[in-house]
């Protein structure tokens, strides 16, 4: 497998991870970009830009964009964190108080903070929507405000892996009168010259290549990765907190769609290069290549500041939140205990290392099994580790 770009010196285990996760991890098409102190060390790519495409097919470009999945939430957290930065949004504030139809059901206490940290207590819906459905705002949270919590707010945290697209898509809109996807591209994207979309553009779909499913190869990462009995029990149980959090939309959307791709649901179809996403997470911790810092280093220490820990309702393993962003830990190991930031389902993952300077993004087109820990990216991540000692 050919690989593609550049790195700086000392960064070079980086490119050789990089080409073993082609030779001995089974990746289709995918990229990696590292900042370190705002200014690119690494941009890497290589394989074909559609996970199913044939020899000679489209290859990956640079600036070849995919769907990231849940590595949406850490873009989407930053929208709240920025107006609370900004004195629009007080994280203590009831979401009754902005968003009214929210107080039913024994969610009157329901704080802002809660929604980011995975504590709001409606990770499921009684009727799951379908895509479609998914994708209209209105309907999707007029379902969320109608749920009544699985716990009392604010009591215990549990993954919302799909809600967390309504609920905070929904605090946008009521604060701001634009949509989260609007926000992002005008206050996010825009100012710190990221690849990253919420809402993908007609104008920029023929950038973005065909993801789907991949086999590990036999032996690759599977000691590693093997689940807990529990949690393999929770994944086959259909009336597990785990099955019907995943399961909120129902069946799952087809993410090849352009159609699902063009909404804006920020728990899940978020689509960023994986400059776009290393570029944004360096943009949180400082100035980009001269440009502007978004963070205050007070927001920033907010983000990471814990919030939930230990075992997940929803994901049956420990898990570590901030406001918005998944912390250091057993269950999504990062750089260090100092790093935030957000995996996507089965690939992608990206996130900041303020003590080092280091901003990460990892973007691929074939999506393993993992959740939180993909063995993809976790090589890279011990790469940059390693070129660092």
């Amino acid at each position: 497998m050919d690989v593609h770009g550049t790195v700086a010196e000392g960064f070079e285990p980086v490119r050789d991870a990089f080409a073993d996760n082609f030779a001995s991890l089974g990746d289709r098409g995918a990229a990696v970009a590292v900042y370190r102190d705002g200014h690119q060390v690494v941009d890497l790519w290589g394989g074909a830009r559609d996970v199913d495409g044939a020899v000679g097919g489209p290859p990956w470009k640079r600036g070849t964009a995919q769907i990231v999945r849940s590595a949406t939430k850490g873009v989407a957290a930053a929208v709240l964190l920025l107006l609370h930065q900004r004195g629009e949004l007080d994280l203590d504030a009831p979401v009754g108080d902005l968003w009214p139809e929210y107080k039913a059901a024994g969610k009157e206490r329901t704080l802002v903070r809660h929604l980011l940290a995975h504590r709001a207590g409606v990770p499921v819906l009684d009727r799951p929507l379908t895509p479609a459905e998914a994708a209209d705002p209105d309907l999707g949270a007029a379902a969320v405000a109608a749920q009544a919590p699985v716990w009392e707010p604010g009591t215990d945290h549990g993954y919302h892996a799909q809600t967390y697209s309504w609920l905070t898509g929904e605090l946008v809109r009521r604060v701001t009168g634009r949509t989260v996807g609007e926000w992002i591209a005008d206050e996010i994207a825009g100012p710190a010259d990221a690849e990253l979309w919420l809402g993908l553009p007609a104008a920029e779909q023929a950038r973005a290549g065909r993801v789907g499913p991949v086999e590990a190869p036999a032996g690759a990462g599977a000691l590693r990765t093997r689940p807990k009995r529990a949690v393999s029990e929770a994944y086959a149980d259909p009336g597990s907190l785990t099955r019907r959090a995943f399961g909120a939309i129902s069946p799952l959307p087809d993410e090849n769609d352009p159609a699902y791709r063009a909404a804006a649901l920020p728990a899940s179809n978020g689509v960023a290069t994986a400059d776009g996403l290393a570029r944004f997470y360096a943009s949180l911790i400082g100035e980009v290549d001269g440009g502007r810092r978004l963070f205050t280093p007070e927001t920033m220490e907010l983000a990471r500041a814990e919030q939930s820990a230990g075992p997940d309702r929803v994901l049956v393993v420990a898990t570590r939140f901030g406001l918005g962003y998944m912390l250091h830990g057993s269950a999504s190991p990062l750089l260090s205990p100092g790093s935030f930031g957000h995996p996507g389902r089965g690939g992608a993952l990206a996130f900041a290392d303020p003590e080092s300077g280091i901003a990460f993004g990892y973007v691929t087109n074939g999506f393993r099994k993992s959740v939180t820990a993909d063995p993809r990216a976790q090589a890279l991540v011990r790469a940059v580790r390693t070129a660092l000692s």
